[in-house]
This record gives C-alpha cells, sequence and structure tokens, in this order.
C-alpha cells in the first residue's frame, strides 16, 4: 500500500512539473513573433553557417551499445519472440522477465568517454557540427533531464552526456546541435505486453518503458502515418521534454526522426517549432529544424534523407543522414563497415546537390570510438584538407555533374548506387572558380569533362587556369571543342580528386 501511495506521489510531481514546462512553452510562443501554424512558420530562414557548413558528425551512443548486437533497434527486437535479438538476449543474459532492457542501464558506465578527444578527432575529420542523440527510441536520456529519473545524469554514467559534448564543441568552435528520436518510444518495446518480460504490472507516466503501446498500425505503410489516436499526456511529454533539451542546450539544428509525420503530432510540431525558433531569437542565434518525409511544410525547416540522396539538384538545401556502418548506427560486433573513398564520394554528391552530409558514427558502452570509425573519420578529414575548398562555403553550380552514374533518389539507397567510373564529375561554385571533382580518377592520368568544352551550351565563359588541388606539380590542360581536358601523371587515389577551374 506504501508502495502506490509512493508511485501516486512520485507521478502528481511528474505532472506538476510538465505543467509548469507547458505553460512556459505556451507563454513563450504567445510571446514571440513565430506562432503554431504554418504560415508562421513560412518565414523561416536556413542558417548561413549551415549551409556553408557541409559536413557534420551524428553520435548514436546509449544503453543499446551495451549488448551490441544487431543494431540499436536491439530494445524493440529483443521483445519480439522469433527475431534474432530475442535468441540471443535469452541465450546470453536469461529470460525477459529476469533481465529485461532496464538491466543494461548499470552496465552503461561510459568509464573511458574523454569528450574532449572525440572532439579532436571530430575536428580533424574536417565536420563543422557535432549531434548526439540526446534521445533514442530507447527511452533513456543522454543529459540532464528535470522531467525523468531514465537519463544519463543520474543513471548508467551519471554524467551529463550532453552538456560535455556541447561544452567542448562549442570551446573548438564547432556548433553543437542535438536529435531527438522520442517520439517512436510510444510503441518502440510495445511487444513486451505480448510475452514474459519485465513490463511493470503497473505502467504509468514516468516509467522507463511508458507507454510501450503495441503499434498501432500495420505495415508501416500509410496505416503509419494517420487514421489513429495517440494519447495526448504522451504528446505532451515529448513536447516538454525537446523543449527542454532546447533550453538546457540551446542546438542550433534540432533533428527528428521519421515518425513525426504522424497526424495526431502536427499540433506538437506547430508548437515546438514556434517556440525555438521564438527562443533562437532571444539568443541571436541562427537555428533550424531537421525533418523527414513530410512532416513540416516546405520552407519551414530542412528536409533530412535518411542514408539516401537526391538524384539532382535541389533549390532547397538538404541533408543526407548515414552512417560509416552499413547495417547499424550504434556500435556494434562485428559492424559492416564503408569504405572511406566510399563517404568521400558521398559528401562530394550531396554538396554538389545543395545538400550537407551528417555522418554517424557509434562509440563502445565504454566510451572509447572504435579503430574503424576513426579511420573513416581520419581519412575523411585527410581528404578535405588537400579539397576542403571546393566543399566549404561552395554553392551548387548549373549542374551537379556529368557522367554515366545516377544516383537513386529516396531513403535508403545509399548503398545502392553503382560505383563512379572515370567519366563521372560533381561540380561545385564559388566566385571566380568551378571545383570539377573527378570521382575516379583515371589511370592514364587524363580526364575530359563535356561541360567545360568550348561548344558546350552550359558554360560558356573564360577558362583562365586549372589546377589539380594538392598537387606538386602544375596540370597541363587543353579546351577542346567537345570538352575541356586535364592531364597529370603521378596521382594512385580511390577517392575524388579536385580540380579547380579559374574563370571570367
Amino acid at each position: 500500500m506504501e508502495e502506490h501511495k509512493l508511485q501516486a506521489e512520485q507521478m502528481e510531481n511528474r505532472l506538476d512539473i510538465l505543467k509548469q514546462h507547458l505553460k512556459k512553452i505556451d507563454e513563450v510562443i504567445e510571446n514571440g513573433p513565430y506562432k503554431a501554424h504554418w504560415d508562421s512558420l513560412a518565414f523561416h530562414k536556413v542558417p548561413d553557417w549551415y549551409k556553408n557548413a557541409k559536413f557534420g558528425i551524428f553520435i548514436h551512443w546509449g544503453v543499446f551499445s551495451v549488448p551490441a548486437y544487431g543494431s540499436e533497434w536491439y530494445p524493440r527486437w529483443m521483445y519480439k519472440e522469433g527475431t534474432d535479438e530475442y535468441r540471443h538476449h535469452t541465450s546470453t543474459y536469461g529470460p525477459l522477465e529476469q533481465f529485461g532492457y532496464k538491466d543494461f542501464i548499470p552496465m552503461f558506465k561510459a568509464e573511458n568517454f574523454n569528450p574532449a578527444e572525440w572532439i579532436n578527432l571530430f575536428k580533424k575529420a574536417g565536420a563543422q557540427f557535432i549531434m548526439p542523440v540526446a534521445e533514442h527510441h530507447d527511452g533513456f536520456q543522454m543529459y540532464d533531464s528535470e522531467l525523468s529519473e531514465w537519463c544519463a545524469s543520474k543513471k548508467g554514467p551519471c554524467k551529463d552526456i550532453l552538456g560535455l559534448l556541447k561544452a567542448e564543441t562549442e570551446k573548438n568552435n564547432m556548433t553543437f546541435t542535438a536529435s531527438s528520436h522520442r517520439i517512436e518510444h510510444y510503441w518502440f518495446m510495445g511487444g513486451m505486453r505480448q510475452i514474459k518480460s519485465d513490463l511493470p504490472a503497473n505502467l504509468h507516466y514516468g516509467d522507463f518503458y511508458w507507454p510501450s503501446y503495441e503499434e498501432p498500425f500495420g505495415d508501416m505503410g500509410q496505416d503509419a502515418v494517420q487514421g489513429f489516436d495517440v494519447e495526448p499526456l504522451y504528446m505532451e511529454d515529448w513536447l516538454a521534454r525537446t523543449c527542454e533539451i532546447v533550453d538546457k542546450y540551446r542546438p542550433k539544428i534540432m533533428y527528428f526522426d521519421w515518425w513525426i509525420q504522424v497526424n495526431a503530432m502536427k499540433p506538437y510540431l506547430k508548437k515546438f517549432a514556434a517556440y525555438y525558433y521564438n527562443r533562437a531569437l532571444e539568443w541571436g542565434e541562427e537555428v533550424t529544424i531537421n525533418f523527414k518525409n513530410d512532416a513540416f511544410m516546405f520552407e519551414c525547416a530542412v528536409r533530412d534523407i535518411e542514408r539516401g540522396q537526391l538524384a539532382d539538384i535541389s533549390p532547397s538545401f538538404w541533408q543526407n543522414d548515414t552512417s560509416v556502418a552499413k547495417n547499424s548506427w550504434c556500435y556494434t560486433i562485428g559492424n559492416d563497415y564503408k569504405e572511406p573513398h566510399e563517404v568521400i564520394c558521398d559528401l562530394v554528391d550531396v554538396v554538389s546537390k545543395n545538400g550537407s552530409l551528417l555522418l554517424n558514427i557509434g562509440p563502445r558502452a565504454d566510451g572509447t570510438i572504435p579503430d574503424k570509425d576513426k579511420e573513416i573519420l581520419t581519412a575523411v578529414g585527410r581528404w578535405l584538407e588537400t579539397n576542403g575548398e571546393g566543399i566549404y562555403g561552395s554553392h551548387y553550380w548549373k549542374k551537379y555533374g556529368e557522367g554515366p552514374t545516377l544516383t537513386k533518389e529516396g531513403h535508403y539507397t545509399d548503398i545502392l548506387r553503382d560505383s563512379f567510373t572515370s567519366e563521372d564529375f560533381r561540380f561545385t561554385y564559388k566566385n571566380g572558380y568551378i571545383y570539377a571533382f573527378a570521382m575516379k580518377w583515371p589511370e592514364d592520368g587524363i580526364v575530359r569533362i563535356h561541360l567545360l568544352g568550348r561548344k558546350s551550351k552550359t558554360f560558356n565563359g573564360v577558362i583562365k587556369n586549372v589546377q589539380i588541388l594538392g598537387a606538386k606539380e602544375d596540370c597541363r590542360y587543353m579546351l577542346c571543342d567537345e570538352y575541356l581536358t586535364v592531364m597529370a601523371e603521378g596521382i594512385h587515389t580511390k577517392a575524388p580528386v579536385g580540380i579547380k577551374i579559374t574563370i571570367d
């Protein structure tokens, strides 16, 4: 009886704190120029720093890094009987009613976490902004929260992970951003209701697993977007948690995962955007929101394509978020990694189409970054040291590129593209310069760029000089009717080669 009374008092206290947060949110919106409707939010301006940065680091790190099996969706699939994760979990840790997901939290110690080392690595990689996941679908907050006890400052590492990363990021003149994947927690671990598990007998607001409903949709199609209700208390909690991140850490981007496009979410999305944009005006900072699918109206925020790209230039700035590993966003034992030159090719392709690349890495549970992640980041950094002038602060040109290799458009297409050939080029532009990136340097050292030929219908200006970025010796070039020919010897690399063309 005493236990139930204590639980009731704790829940009442949490609800009072939630009400205080919601009241503040309403006041900020009421007193600010941005209101919670699309007409008002359409006046949002994409930050100049973001359009110039081009490259950031995403960080998926959390309790799911402890089992390090399958992917960051381990807490979902471990409660689905018949899955690999379920079999792995029960054979490794025992029955779910005796060892559930929450029991990994004390094992998530982050004992070797060194934010200075992390940020130093990201800076060497050439990243301009950092985006740690503030809360993933599992519901464990990687920051100090007033709204929940299930956060990294109070359990597990007992450290304010976001706060430590923000301080180190800004010390190094980089931009701090954050992501929230909280919304999918609504159904993420709902499988625990269908089997014997560690689901509490009385699951209520404030519990780690709350609400863990079964999926309100069928096949992840249109049914996953509309046609069902979502508990208002959950949406209010989502709004308060997200605004708490804004107020405590002032991220310059807030990124959201896919399920925010659901119909029931729309009023809360508008409220969050109005609150965030009004707060940024108070700070005197430029901020934006990343969204997927059609969660936000056109021009109210920046579109993000998960593990995917565009087939052509977008007039609106956009972002591709992808990972160094093909199979997972978090660290898992046996991750299937991309090659460094593949990541660099993606960066160049994305920037040529008016986009930004957000590249994810997955630290181990103890806070160390795997060697392969480091290897890829270091390779990208070395390439940017030589070629960064054609990436940072660049603009898309008249054409994104030329050549036979086309990029498939949409989510989850980043590993479907064919390998680039010696006939493939991608272009960027700065006043007075065109940067042509040879996506695969030919063995004979001769490249031919058709769009810059004398009779080209795309470019009719004057070419004053051609040089290869980072080359020790001048290259030779020749302007022909059909193409610009550039010749250089001694180049041996799998990565794109930057060609700087001075024009007048």
